[in-house]
């Protein structure tokens, strides 16, 4: 090899390595939480199947799990967190505050309940200094229902605010079941059905009639201006992709989703199939949350639907 060969041999393996490590540094991270329960679904399907790597090709996809919505703020806030899942109460009290985050999409509308122990109580006035009702947090949805079922059921008022637990999911259903203080647990499927199955155990609540109709269970947030269009896409494409497998392929979708549940295939395609579980993208509901949180001072105001949604730039 002559000089100059060797000179250029030498020029294009470090320009061969710089242009690798920079196509390294170019993918990049995008981190979505999510909670617990079945109107999740969507949402671990898409992380089993890799489905948004598959619509968002370039990037690494980091999945977190967390037990309320406070958590997922703080996240966001922090920017450790790029898209969240929650209900539609939580976003507004965020968007109050000033959080400067919109909703791209409905995930789930599910069946949302007050299960209690019927040989502890009988009616939400038994509720006392011995007993408590568990939720995921103070302005979670459960919460909000908890409020909109007290206003149309007790005309002279009934505080229970110092009843209140804030437990996941699965740590209420377990006190629930296991004769603690929890007298009571306002939460979502499979924890609704699993304990509804369980004897001494009833609804109190059933969550659509204590706000009055439908209403979407959970929403995707995102930082309003903070993220690509294409990487909002790409997210709604895999979750689109993912429901639709629900509703077309629900055998393949209970074979993927049961052990994640760890439930039974046969138990968890008849929780799928029950009435209320629907993972349509519209979302439902929003304007009567907003106009009953504004009305008990939840929030400051009632806020404009210009600010609920994300627009593509």
């Amino acid at each position: 090899m002559t000089v100059k060969a060797r000179k250029r041999w030498i020029i294009g393996l470090i320009l061969l390595t710089l242009l690798s490590g920079c196509h390294q540094t170019e993918k990049k991270t995008v981190r979505i939480a999510q909670q617990y329960g079945l109107a999740y679904a969507p949402l671990q399907i898409a992380e089993e199947l890799d489905l948004i790597e598959k619509h968002l090709p370039g990037y690494d996809i980091e999945w977190v799990k967390m037990i309320n919505t406070a958590g997922i703020r703080e996240a966001m806030l922090s920017g450790d967190l790029d898209v969240g899942f929650m209900g539609i109460p939580p976003f507004l009290i965020g968007l109050d505050k000033g959080m400067d985050w919109r909703i791209f999409r409905a995930l789930a509308r599910s069946p949302v309940g007050l299960t209690y122990d019927t040989g502890r109580i009988s009616s939400l006035e038994d509720i006392g200094p011995d007993q408590r009702i568990a939720l995921p947090q103070p302005g979670s949805i459960q919460h909000i229902l908890l409020n909109m079922y007290i206003e149309n059921h007790y005309p002279e008022g009934l505080d229970l605010e110092n009843y209140l637990t804030t437990l996941s999911h699965p740590d209420g259903q377990m006190a629930l079941l296991s004769g603690t203080q929890i007298a009571a647990h306002f939460t979502s499927p499979p924890y609704l059905f699993e304990e509804l199955n369980e004897e001494g155990i009833a609804l109190l609540i059933d969550g659509e009639e204590a706000f009055g109709g439908e209403f979407t269970f959970i929403v995707g947030v995102l930082k309003d201006g903070g993220m690509d269009s294409r990487i909002v896409e790409g997210i709604d494409r895999a979750i689109d992709e993912a429901a639709s497998l629900i509703q077309n392929e629900p055998a393949r979708a209970v074979e993927i989703l049961a052990p994640v549940y760890e439930l039974p295939q046969a138990l968890l395609q008849g929780y799928l199939e029950e009435e209320g579980m629907d993972y349509a993208k519209e979302v439902r509901g929003i304007e009567g949350f907003n106009r009953f949180m504004a009305a008990q001072g939840m929030i400051a105001r009632v806020l404009g639907a210009e600010e609920f949604y994300y627009e593509k730039e």
